[in-house]
């Protein structure tokens, strides 16, 4: 019975360190850039991230910015404040992979990676097809 309990202490434990692991990409990311505040979510088993800070949130004539490049024209109109970019991650080898990242200022969606670079850094890696062909930028934590 001694040994039973110590086998479950142990798998209870590792279950905890690995939730830690795959939640750790949850909260408030600032971009390269310094523009935008992202903050990343779980729902389900799923991780997604919205953009709840802009540096510049109007536009030139003082209105809210929108969804102005989406290619669907009946988006556009949505705002960019609250906009879900990062859809659908799943944790896998200790990076989040199989989701997709959309550029609010190019109007387009990529495959996406995120790897951790230590404890308040994430890279973000957005591609069409393989990961070979694409872009890297690197997330800071919001304290």
């Amino acid at each position: 019975m001694k040994i039973f309990s110590i086998l479950l202490l142990l798998f209870t434990t590792s279950l905890t360190v690995f939730s830690q692991k795959q939640d750790a990409i949850v909260g408030q990311w600032v971009n390269a850039t310094g523009e935008a505040h992202i903050d990343i979510f779980k729902k389900g088993e799923k991780y997604f991230g919205k953009i709840v800070w802009l540096k510049d949130p109007n536009d030139e004539k003082g209105k809210p910015k929108t969804d102005y490049k989406n290619p669907d024209p009946a988006l556009t109109p949505r705002p960019t404040l609250g906009l879900e970019i990062l859809k659908n991650f799943k944790y896998e080898d200790g990076k989040w992979k199989g989701g997709k990242i959309y550029d609010p200022k190019t109007g387009k969606t990529y495959s996406c990676t995120i790897t951790p670079k230590g404890t308040n850094l994430i890279s973000i890696r957005g591609y069409i097809g393989i990961s070979l062909i694409g872009r890297s930028e690197n997330w800071k934590r919001i304290k």
